[in-house]
């Protein structure tokens, strides 16, 4: 049984940074593909960036390319998420996501393609 606890919202003003982790508590973790979400007030959710089971591949959105970091410690059953440069517009909650994946990857940008969701974690950028 895979459950996420993410940690490390807040609020930060713009051009600062946060790093979001999240935590897995079963035995499996390193099987996952790993992703994060996000969903402002009144908006869907909208993918952020994908994790391969190694590490080793990443995707990200146009939105976030080139500030954001996705990474992962499989000894420690935790994903991470870098957010530098933070914009006002990145302001929303924050989730992670495992997709149960044994073999291959792919982007995986879709938030019905997963199969575990945390709770979620609040991140506000003031201007």
């Amino acid at each position: 049984q895979v459950q996420l606890v993410e940690s490390g919202g807040g609020l930060v003003q713009a051009g600062g940074s946060l790093r979001l982790s999240c935590a897995d508590s079963g035995r499996t973790f390193s099987s996952y593909i790993m992703g994060w979400f996000c969903q402002a007030p009144g908006k869907e959710r909208e993918h952020v960036t994908t994790i391969s089971r190694s590490g080793a591949s990443t995707y990200y959105a146009d939105s976030v390319k080139g500030r954001f970091t996705i990474s992962r410690d499989n000894a420690k059953n935790t994903v991470y998420l870098q957010m530098n440069s933070l914009k006002p517009e990145d302001t929303a909650v924050y989730y992670c996501a495992a997709k149960n994946a044994p073999r291959g990857w792919g982007l995986y940008t879709g938030a019905r393609e997963y199969d575990y969701w945390g709770q979620g974690t609040q991140v506000t950028v003031s201007s």
